[in-house]
């Protein structure tokens, strides 16, 4: 072989090496690392604790790393909005709730993020009714006593709320309107400083998360008057419904889902949404969400789609009916 030879032979050779294919490198399955669960609402109230019993029974059953962030302020905007602007590659998911995902579109003049462009519906997870309540000290026994005292004195009355937005603070706007009442109502940031007002007198009325009522409901500090969901609760079965105390096809649900950045792969949206349904048939999250008041709800996520832009109109209405305006 020449010199001419052997040197075309080599480029050609060398050429070939280089145009040979390389394996592809394979993807790792997902989950390969910790999920982040962002909690929109500080630590023990009532989102913080579905979110982490959620967390947890999703990991047991999988053996995922689901870490739980609580990440709270202006109502619930600023986690979801952290979510929304997360990469959509399955590693940080949300616990959206009735306000930051519905009510905050229409309450808030701007907000961060658009919920049906922003995020991908994984799950509903479950539904919650408010406890309107009474201090034991009230002299109002009934809703109708309430409604009564208010008539009496217009004006006179106070109703707390745990924050801006929330569905306890729409309820008492809501229920004003249908009763004819006007009662002062009242922003508070969460829901404990309202029960401490409440029992010292300071405030009338709570339409409160059961949660944060539970206790001095079972020990008779508070006074339960009405529930705003459909049918009684199984926690507080001998206490009547708003609509069977005099005002027809009254609701007021709290609701929570979990959600994602949009555009998350398809393949993690169903595979988080099987053990989302997985967990809530779980007889152990029944009973813990029954003892707080709530009730599975597991969805598809494209009926969390739909349920969800139903509820933004829904309460788009309420907020403009009542000119309802964040202080």
């Amino acid at each position: 072989m020449n010199r001419r030879q052997f040197g075309a032979g080599a480029v050609a050779a060398g050429l070939a090496g280089w145009a040979a294919p390389r394996p592809a490198r394979a993807q790792p399955e997902w989950p390969a690392r910790p999920i982040r669960l962002i909690i929109p609402y500080p630590p023990a109230g009532g989102t913080d604790v579905i979110s982490r019993e959620m967390a947890n029974r999703i990991g047991m059953g999988t053996g995922w790393n689901i870490i739980p962030e609580n990440r709270s302020g202006a109502g619930g905007n600023i986690g979801i909005d952290l979510v929304s602007k997360a990469p959509a590659d399955g590693y940080t998911i949300g616990m959206g709730q009735c306000a930051n995902l519905a009510i905050n579109v229409t309450l808030y003049p701007s907000i961060p993020y658009q919920p049906l462009r922003d995020l991908s519906f994984i799950s509903l997870v479950a539904v919650q009714p408010n406890v309107i309540v009474v201090s034991k000290a009230s002299p109002f026994r009934t809703l109708a006593e309430f409604v009564a005292g208010a008539k009496a004195k217009p004006g006179g009355l106070t109703i707390g709320h745990s924050g801006s937005g929330t569905v306890g603070h729409l309820s008492s706007e809501v229920f004003n309107i249908r009763a004819g009442i006007e009662t002062v109502i009242v922003p508070y940031r969460g829901a404990a400083p309202v029960v401490t007002d409440l029992l010292g007198g300071r405030v009338d009325c709570f339409h409160a998360n059961p949660l944060a009522v539970r206790g001095m409901l079972d020990t008779g500090e508070l006074r339960p008057l009405a529930v705003t969901s459909p049918r009684r609760m199984d926690l507080l079965p001998e206490v009547p419904t708003v609509a069977e105390s005099g005002y027809p096809g009254f609701e007021a649900m709290n609701w929570t889902g979990l959600v994602a950045p949009a555009n998350t792969p398809a393949a993690v949206i169903a595979r988080l949404n099987e053990e989302t349904q997985k967990a809530l048939t779980r007889p152990e999250v029944v009973a813990r969400l029954a003892a707080e008041g709530s009730v599975p709800n597991p969805s598809t996520p494209e009926e969390f789609r739909r349920f969800c832009a139903a509820e933004i109109e829904k309460w788009g209405r309420v907020v403009r009916d009542a000119r309802v305006q964040v202080e």
